[in-house]
């Protein structure tokens, strides 16, 4: 007979493709979660993975296999209380999110979170790669694609602005602005192409088509302060740019970029209370920050505009 338990280190092998993650997340030795699955596949009377030199990979039988595993992993979730005896949160929520999102808006908004959950621990996962929405390698994620319905419940939390940003002493360095195609006599600044599977961050081949991009980062932490520090320019969300006084908007009228984050739970998961709870506090962020993600922080001295 197939145990709960057999299946848990199947499920961790299929989402980070090597014993030694798997372990690591497992908290145990490869060599356990090796014979976990051999004794699996004695149990089953057939192989779940393909093994090879670059990780473990399912096999046929073992996709056929993962959603009967995510279902069981799911129900004994569900049977272990995510809350202690006081009524407070525990255990661990992950959320995958984009770079410039985990970084300038979720984090930043959890203190409050924190204070009303000490006993929840908050993992924060950013990447400039799709996640696998198939997959639980999450509980919660903030995506820049619209999610496929068939792995996650999902809704739009929010659109949000970019603009192209630069310092002033590098544009009165460098020669003048005054329309897109200006840019070509400018070093741009964006993410590592080759390692960039989001096409909604793909702006620069809509905005500014070939283009150079001569500095290449895979942070937006990287953008921001290489534009800081004069190197050249950097599309950026504005609800970061415009809160920089050392940077101001090039082509602001023109330049302005639309994209959207999506909100997905994978739909074992959007029965933990830990996972409900964590999906108010991303919906609060959004709504306190409105303003920001739209229109961005002016610095100016003007009169703030009313939040939307």
């Amino acid at each position: 007979m197939v145990s709960a338990d057999a299946l848990r280190y199947f499920l961790q092998v299929a989402r980070r493709g090597r014993l030694v993650s798997a372990a690591e997340a497992l908290g145990v030795d490869h060599t356990t979660v090796s014979r976990q699955i051999s004794r699996l596949e004695r149990d089953l009377g057939y192989r779940v993975f393909d093994r090879s030199p670059t990780g473990w990979s399912l096999s046929d039988a073992g996709q056929r296999l993962l959603p009967h595993a995510e279902a069981v992993d799911a129900a004994v979730l569900s049977a272990v209380a995510d809350t202690n005896t006081e009524g407070q949160l525990t255990g661990t929520v992950r959320i995958a999110t984009p770079d410039a999102f985990g970084a300038f808006i979720l984090a930043p908004g959890l203190n409050t979170f924190r204070k009303e959950h000490p006993n929840l621990d908050v993992h924060i996962v950013t990447s400039t790669r799709n996640v696998a929405l198939g997959m639980r390698e999450f509980d919660i994620a903030v995506t820049l694609q619209e999610p496929q319905p068939r792995h996650a419940k999902y809704r739009r939390l929010t659109d949000y602005t970019l603009a192209l940003y630069a310092t002033p002493e590098y544009l009165a360095e460098n020669p003048p602005i005054h329309e897109p195609a200006d840019l070509s006599a400018h070093t741009l600044i964006w993410y590592v192409d080759d390692l960039l599977d989001i096409t909604p961050l793909r702006l620069l081949d809509d905005v500014l088509p070939g283009h150079r991009v001569a500095i290449q980062t895979n942070s937006v932490t990287g953008h921001w302060q290489a534009a800081v520090a004069g190197v050249g320019l950097a599309p950026l969300p504005r609800y970061l740019g415009d809160q920089d006084q050392r940077l101001v908007p090039v082509l602001p009228d023109t330049l302005q970029i639309s994209r959207t984050y999506w909100l997905a739970v994978p739909k074992e998961s959007a029965r933990l209370e830990r996972a409900r709870a964590t999906i108010a506090l991303l919906e609060k962020i959004v709504s306190d920050r409105q303003h920001d993600l739209l229109l961005g922080a002016s610095n100016s001295q003007d009169t703030e505009s009313p939040k939307k």
